[in-house]
This record gives structure tokens, C-alpha cells and sequence, in this order.
């Protein structure tokens, strides 16, 4: 699936109305470079430099002269760094140029970030904004990095009807196609043989489930493996969920929209690393085949586990996925997933969770959050709550036994399949923006996408 609406830049060099970007501090010297008659519109129409507030100078023949956009204390830890991702939203069509005040590259990303509009059943109407590439910026890297965005965020607004297993697998096919990767799907006898937890969490669902594996890059070259959960739909499986609860699981594979996302912007600026993209795809269907409660499945790591809720399968394909990646022992593996509602009740829908062991790993990815502006906050893996997994009838509990900790026990979950890797980063996302907010439109979203990109490239270059 690609994304022919994925906003571009206007050549450089196009015609088009300057914007100057204006905080509290440097309004007065702004103003004070404005003709008598454009201070007197202003003070007429109550401008302000705010954030978010926007005032359209006019020319004498009233055409648009330029336009100021409000960033309020444009400095300090409560800025928005993606502020001019609201401009998209508020101008009328035409051709745009950033003229000063803020930083061209990011505010030239959040410009593109924010003109993303899914449009696959119903297409937008008029002409949009669109903005001049700034000078001195790396308009093709934007360009690439907005583009896998919008791909990721298709993905995850795609309703379940038409995005399952095998749709997800055409998606990853196009991305090797695209990039020169080889690709390997993993389906039916070899799959129940190979991966039989992700074969046994979609075994009730016509779509039948599989396993995507996409290798790209110089085999010398360092190993960094990306897993993403794939749960193309999640009732809850025979733990059905309430209807409340399902409005939003075409979302659940949101794990591997993040991962796709990264190797498409990997693979495209060429990195110096030898790429592995996991993603085991699946849907959590109910019929006479699905995996009950109680039951106790083999994993591929050769560990038993007993079921104690069918609506915590991500984690079950993931451990599958996991146990591959492991097998090599990559230098770095990462994973994506929307795996629980308590990493959500700690820290809200904006703000994932990750956890790792590797404490220079940890700054490391928090780091690249705060240069990436996409937040993170670490959450320990604390080892006594393990035992909260444990089971009386096989070596661990899908589930803990109680409702504290449920982000961490995930975690927890998560490392007993993956033991030899100390460069483990497990991300646990929301997948969805509930609101609009500047460069992030309500819908799906690719979090953390764009800070793995950071971190990836921050160490292997290109």
C-alpha cells in the first residue's frame, strides 16, 4: 500500500507568501519592522503572538502580503517542537515559505507531518497549502521520513475488513520491492511447526495468520532487528472484549505499522547496518479454533505457557518472533507493540513506554526522543514482579495474576524469550493520536518511528 497523497515539497525557488514565525520575545523587533498599516491590522484584530495564532497581512491590491504565526515562549521545556505543523490546518490554499524564526528542518517536517490526510474512502476536497522546501535543509530525508510516517499512519486507519495477515505481508512485499530486501512469509504446516504461538492465536480467523521476515543490507554490516506486532483485529479472542473495546482494535497492529515505518525510512537513507523487520501477523478471531483459557501452548523457545487470558496474544506472538531474533543475537532489537491499557493509565496516549536493561542503550533512545520530538519514558523491568507470571501447570503465565504492573509484567514476559540480547528495547505504544494536535492529525500514528530513525542513523550513519 503506498500513499499517493503523501504531502512533497514545492520546488525551491517557487513563488510564494513568506511566513515568519514569531515568539514573545522576538515580537517587538517583528513589529517594529511592519509597515504603520500592517501594525495597525494588528492591533486591530487583537494579534498576539500565541501559540497557534495566526495573522494574514494584506498587501494593497488585498492579496496575502505574509502571514505571522504565534509560538508563544518559544523557548523551554513547554514549546511544542512540531508548532508549525498547525499551519497546514490554518492557511488557505497557495504556496508558502518559511521566512525566520524557528527551525526550517523541523518545522519543515511538522509542516508535512500535520498535511497528512487519510483518504483511502473518501478524498479530500480543494486545494491544500503547500510549502516551499527551505533552504539549507535536507529536503529529501524530510521527504522520506514524512512519507513513512504516512504510510505507518495509513496502515493503522485502515479498517480490519480490508488490512489482515495478508495485506499486512503485501505491504512489507512492496516495502522489499521498493528497496532491493529479500523477503520471506512463513505460513500454514511450516508456521504451526516453527512459530506455534502465532500459528495458535490465529488459528480461529478465516485470514490465516504468518510470519514476515525481511532481511536488507551487507551481512558484515552491524545487526539491528525490528519486531512488530501485527494483530490485524483483537476481540479478545473467547476473553471476548466489550464493544467499547473493540471500536479501536483495527489499531492493534499499530507495533508493526512503527516497525515498517522505520525500515522503510532505514532502507531509503541507506544505513550502514544489516536490517532484520519480524513481524508476525495475525487476527484474534473467535470460532471453534481459537487457543481457551487454560489451555497450555508450546512457544518456539521450547518454553510451555499456560493461558490465562486470550486477549493478551500480543505478547504470545511476539515471544515467538522474539525467539528468532534472539536465535542471532543482534546487536541491537527493538520492538514495537500496543500491547497494554496499563502503559496508557501510566502515561497517557502520548507518551509510550520503553524498557531495557542496557542502561546506555536507555539514554540513548531517550535522548533521541528529545531530538526527534518523539517523546518516550522509561519504565523499569523490575525482576521480583516476574513471579507474578508464574504457573502451577507449565514455566509461565501468559498473564500475571493480579492487576498491578501489567505494563512491566509484559515486558517481563517479553525477556524470557529473548535472553541472550542485552540490547533490548521493548516500546509499549498507544498507536493513536485521540485529538488533533500540530504535525500528529486524530487517528493512527507511527510512534516512535521517528525516534528509532534517530537513534539508528545517530549510530550508523548515512
Amino acid at each position: 500500500m503506498t500513499n499517493p497523497a503523501s504531502p512533497e515539497f514545492l520546488p525551491a525557488g517557487s513563488r510564494a507568501i513568506p511566513i515568519r514565525c514569531v515568539g514573545t520575545a522576538g515580537w517587538p523587533e517583528t513589529e517594529a519592522a511592519l509597515s504603520s498599516a500592517q501594525r495597525t491590522y494588528l492591533r486591530a484584530t487583537d494579534f498576539a503572538p500565541k501559540p497557534g495564532r495566526l495573522a494574514l497581512l494584506p498587501a494593497e491590491d488585498g492579496s496575502i502580503a505574509r502571514v505571522l504565526f504565534g509560538l508563544g515562549e518559544a523557548e523551554g521545556a513547554g514549546r511544542d517542537r512540531l508548532a508549525a505543523g498547525r499551519l497546514p490546518g490554518l492557511l488557505p490554499p497557495g504556496s508558502y515559505r518559511l521566512e525566520g524564526g524557528i527551525d526550517p528542518a523541523e518545522a519543515a517536517l511538522a509542516w508535512l507531518l500535520g498535511s497528512y490526510r487519510f483518504g483511502r474512502y473518501r478524498e479530500a476536497t480543494g486545494d491544500r497549502p503547500r510549502l516551499v522546501a527551505p533552504d539549507g535543509v535536507n529536503a529529501a530525508e524530510i521527504g522520506r521520513i514524512a512519507g513513512a510516517v504516512a504510510m505507518g499512519r495509513d496502515l493503522v486507519n485502515t479498517p480490519a475488513n480490508d488490512l489482515g495477515p495478508a495485506e499486512i505481508a503485501a505491504v512489507a512485499c512492496d516495502l522489499a520491492r521498493r528497496h532491493g530486501a529479500l523477503i520471506a512469509i512463513i505460513a500454514d504446516e511450516a508456521l504451526a511447526r516453527d512459530f506455534p504461538l502465532v500459528h495458535a492465536v490465529g488459528a480461529a480467523s478465516v485470514r490465516a495468520p504468518r510470519l514476515i521476515d525481511l532481511t536488507w543490507g551487507s551481512p558484515d554490516a552491524p545487526r539491528v532487528t525490528l519486531v512488530g506486532k501485527g494483530v490485524a483485529f483483537d476481540t479478545g479472542g473467547l476473553d471476548i472484549k466489550p464493544s467499547a473495546g473493540m471500536l479501536l482494535m483495527k489499531k492493534d497492529m499499530g507495533g508493526a505499522a512503527a516497525a515498517l515505518a522505520v525500515a522503510d525510512m532505514v532502507m531509503g537513507a541507506g544505513l550502514n547496518l544489516r536490517l532484520r523487520l519480524l513481524i508476525p501477523a495475525v487476527e484474534n478471531a473467535v470460532s471453534g479454533a481459537a487457543f481457551r483459557p487454560g489451555d497450555v501452548l508450546a512457544s518456539r523457545a521450547g518454553l510451555k505457557v499456560e493461558i490465562g487470558n486470550t486477549d493478551a496474544e500480543g505478547r504470545l506472538i511476539l515471544a515467538d518472533a522474539l525467539a528468532l531474533a534472539d536465535a542471532e543475537e543482534p546487536d541491537l532489537l527493538i520492538d514495537f507493540a500496543t500491547l497494554t491499557g496499563a502503559a496508557r493509565v501510566a502515561l497517557g496516549p502520548d507518551l509510550p513506554a520503553f524498557f531495557t536493561e542496557d542502561e546506555a542503550l536507555a539514554g540513548a533512545v531517550a535522548a533521541a526522543g528529545l531530538e526527534a520530538a518523539d517523546p518516550v519514558w522509561r519504565l523499569p523491568l523490575h525482576a521480583p514482579y516476574a513471579s507474578l507470571l508464574d504457573s502451577k501447570v507449565a514455566d509461565l503465565n501468559n498473564v500475571s495474576g493480579g492487576p498491578f504492573a501489567g505494563a512491566i509484567t509484559a515486558a517481563l514476559f517479553l525477556r524470557r524469550f529473548a535472553p541472550k540480547t542485552r540490547a533490548h528495547v521493548h516500546f509499549d505504544l498507544y498507536g493513536w493520536n485521540p485529538s488533533t494536535k500540530p504535525g500528529r492529525p486524530e487517528g493512527g500514528e507511527v510512534q516512535t518511528a521517528r525516534l528509532v530513525y534517530r537513534l539508528l542513523k545517530d549510530r550508523y550513519g548515512g
